[in-house]
């Protein structure tokens, strides 16, 4: 074993864990990975509950007294659900404590759903935050159009937020958008702005995933030496988006007022290509004030063979912008592939909540009480 994930954490780089079980608080283990593997915070969804509750028998309580009070399906999971990330999240109160609110958090976002709703995107967060009443916890908002007028009124509210699914250049500069105004709004309702914190989930892999089944169609060796590019390139232009925001005019008063930052966090960080190494996703985007969230198998992978060599993403704009060009110029377009990802991600959660919602309802039926 190396001690890359230590190094990684030196770097300015926050290790959060992509899976949250109840198996995983009650045996230690979460605690365990705290301790020792340099994670520092937790971001779940609806397939990694689903995956829980439909696996083993560590809900079968709840469950059944659930059932036995006859709750709704979609109650029964935000009983689960909130009951999970509570626990979490009072596993991660050190850390909390320690990095003055910074990391020990932990996500759990609204029904994807109504993720083209943004009426409905608000009470359900005021009421998520209101359940789990953790003050390490983040309420994931995917970026949607629907979304970012959504992300203003949560952060306005003072309720620190999450915002997922984000995968193009200009809506993530839509995203930090919605977060200034939404401080602006809390600043001029006398909110501690202090208080309030947000990171912005850009996903990686699956630009490269898209990209490269249109590169492989097109079967050229021009076309082949562009692939495995675009997802970094994109995720490296992203972090110059940041830089650049969180140093501006409008940055300056927000800062003085001791706002926080809104982090980019690198999401959908497992390689999905065997072609590529495991922890290309971790190793090439390295650079201060960011979160990196992986699967379990790549936290494992970067602490065994991760190559963490300092920032890697400093110095790299002007060639990230020629992958990008490379792409386009082979016909790939990159909006209509970043909108098809937003689009399909919504799409790929909203399956997710379905497949929740049936494998809750199944476990609700095998554990009702007969009655009598």
């Amino acid at each position: 074993m190396t001690d890359a994930l230590k190094r990684l954490s030196e770097e300015g780089v926050a290790i959060w864990l992509d899976d949250l079980s109840r198996k995983r608080i009650t045996s230690g283990n979460l605690a365990e990975l705290i301790d020792q593997q340099h994670v520092v915070g937790v971001t779940t969804n609806p397939s990694i509950f689903q995956k829980a509750i439909s696996e083993g028998d560590g809900y079968d309580q709840q469950l059944a007294d659930l059932g036995a009070r006859k709750v709704t399906v979609e109650e029964a999971i935000r009983m689960i659900t909130t009951a999970d990330v509570r626990d979490a999240a009072d596993i991660l109160r050190p850390v909390f404590d320690a990095t003055g609110g910074q990391d020990g958090r932990v996500s759990i976002e609204v029904d994807p759903r109504l993720a083209h709703n943004t009426h409905s995107t608000v009470a359900e967060a005021k009421q998520l935050a209101w359940l789990v009443d953790r003050p390490n916890t983040l309420i994931k908002i995917p970026a949607t159009k629907a979304g970012l007028p959504a992300i203003t009124e949560v952060i306005g509210r003072g309720i620190s937020v999450n915002v997922t699914l984000i995968f193009s250049l200009e809506r993530y500069r839509e995203v930090m958008d919605a977060y200034l105004a939404g401080l602006e709004k809390a600043k001029a309702a006398g909110l501690d702005l202090s208080k309030i914190h947000s990171v912005a989930s850009f996903f990686v892999s699956r630009v490269d995933t898209e990209i490269d089944k249109r590169i492989d169609a097109l079967g050229t060796d021009e076309a082949k030496a562009a692939r495995g590019k675009a997802g970094l390139a994109n995720a490296r232009l992203a972090y110059e988006a940041f830089e650049e925001v969180f140093s501006s005019d409008r940055w300056a008063p927000l800062d003085k007022a001791q706002a926080n930052k809104q982090r980019p966090l690198w999401a959908s960080t497992g390689v999905k290509d065997k072609a590529y190494k495991d922890t290309l996703y971790v190793d090439e985007l390295v650079a201060p004030g960011t979160v990196n969230t992986m699967p379990e198998a790549t936290l494992e992978a970067t602490a065994d063979h991760g190559q963490i060599t300092g920032n890697t993403i400093a110095g790299t704009y002007d060639q990230a912008r020629r992958e990008i060009e490379a792409v386009e110029k082979l016909g790939i377009s990159y909006d209509e592939v970043v909108q098809l990802l937003e689009d399909e991600g919504v799409d790929k959660f909203e399956k997710s909540w379905t497949d929740l919602l049936k494998s809750t309802e199944a476990e609700l039926k095998r554990l009702a009480p007969s009655e009598g």
